[in-house]
């Protein structure tokens, strides 16, 4: 059944589970070095913008291995219809931009987080740029941090040094996006819900909660607006090649 799927959503969903198995159980140092940081971070490597779509929540952690069985599972829904409809080549153009897309929204909204806490703390006579370029060095010494406000900024900006963002969950919001575009009546089956829903009402139902997630950092650890980059980029995407659709392969 598996050599059924087409070869692009194979692969990327081998790749995906045998990073997940190297960086879990034989090199667990890979999720410091291939994870996504903030580009400001003194962790933060270039290549890390492509390696972040290729790790997962580790085993145990959070939401653990649920993390890759429902992008994966997803992909695997979604990703051989688009593979067939759209070709490999712009079927792997959607994914890896889509992944850069969430990436960058993702981080945008950070940057806009680290300029309000930079005016903050520069405020405070604290050098914010020299905390950020220092992987070891405080930004207040903690037996000087004496309001919960001040705990909450500081545990804020080290979230921005040191937090990272993993997964290919904004790529493959983007090809629900973009799946949603090209076929806007079709219908799926989703948890907790008895009867099938056309993906043109759910992808913005869907889209408009992780905004507000995202905004208000009610979501957890979940990075809600990295889904929102991927599905905005997916929809970009779709609405260009639609046009020409009888054309691809």
């Amino acid at each position: 059944m598996f050599n059924s799927i087409p070869p692009i959503t194979r692969n990327l969903i081998i790749i995906n589970v045998v990073v997940y198995i190297i960086s879990n159980f034989i090199f667990k140092d890979l999720y410091s070095l291939l994870s996504g940081y903030f580009p400001l971070s003194p962790y933060f490597k270039s290549f890390q913008i492509i390696t972040h779509m290729f790790m997962h929540a580790e085993l145990g952690n959070g939401i653990g291995i649920a993390h890759i069985l429902f992008n994966m599972f997803t992909l695997y829904s979604f990703g051989p219809i688009l593979e067939h409809s759209l070709g490999e080549k712009k079927f792997l153009i959607l994914y890896f931009v889509c992944g850069l897309g969430a990436y960058t929204l993702f981080n945008l909204w950070n940057y806009f987080e680290y300029q309000q806490l930079y005016t903050l703390f520069e405020n405070l006579g604290l050098d914010v740029v020299q905390y950020m370029r220092n992987s070891d060095q405080y930004i207040i010494s903690p037996n000087k941090i004496t309001t919960q406000e001040m705990a909450d900024n500081v545990g804020k900006l080290f979230v921005l040094k040191a937090g990272t963002m993993v997964g290919a969950s904004g790529a493959i919001f983007g090809v629900i996006a973009a799946f949603a575009t090209l076929y806007p009546e079709s219908k799926i089956g989703i948890m907790f819900i008895p009867v099938p829903v056309k993906v043109k009402i759910l992808l913005p139902i869907i889209i408009v909660g992780s905004i507000y997630l995202g905004i208000t950092g009610s979501g957890g650890n979940v990075a809600h607006l990295a889904h929102v980059g991927g599905a905005i980029v997916g929809f970009i995407l779709a609405m260009i090649w639609r046009k020409h659709l009888y054309r691809f392969n």
